[in-house]
């Protein structure tokens, strides 16, 4: 299994981004009971969001992300995905 983190710009359309979050996070809700995301949230400011994704490979991230209400309703604006090495903490060595 590999990490990976993924960071979301989103579109600046507020009212658009508050219609589509129901169904993101549903989406998201999903892959935590599947162990594929572990931690999922907005940045305080509005702009943007990140997940930590455990996945196969990254094949199997950009099958998930191209999925994400984000992508297909056209909120995410920009992605920055890096592969993540964790060396401390309850998830590492996992």
């Amino acid at each position: 299994m590999t990490w990976f983190t993924v960071d979301t710009t989103y579109i600046d359309d507020a009212d658009r981004l508050a219609e589509v979050r129901p169904l993101h996070r549903a989406y998201l809700q999903t892959l935590v009971e599947t162990g594929q995301v572990l931690a999922a949230g907005p940045w305080a400011d509005g702009t943007g969001g990140f997940v930590v994704f455990k996945t196969l490979d990254r094949s199997e991230l950009d099958r998930i992300l191209a999925a994400d209400p984000y992508t297909t309703e056209g909120i995410a604006a920009a992605r920055t995905v890096r592969e993540w090495t964790i060396a401390l903490g309850p998830w590492a060595g996992q």
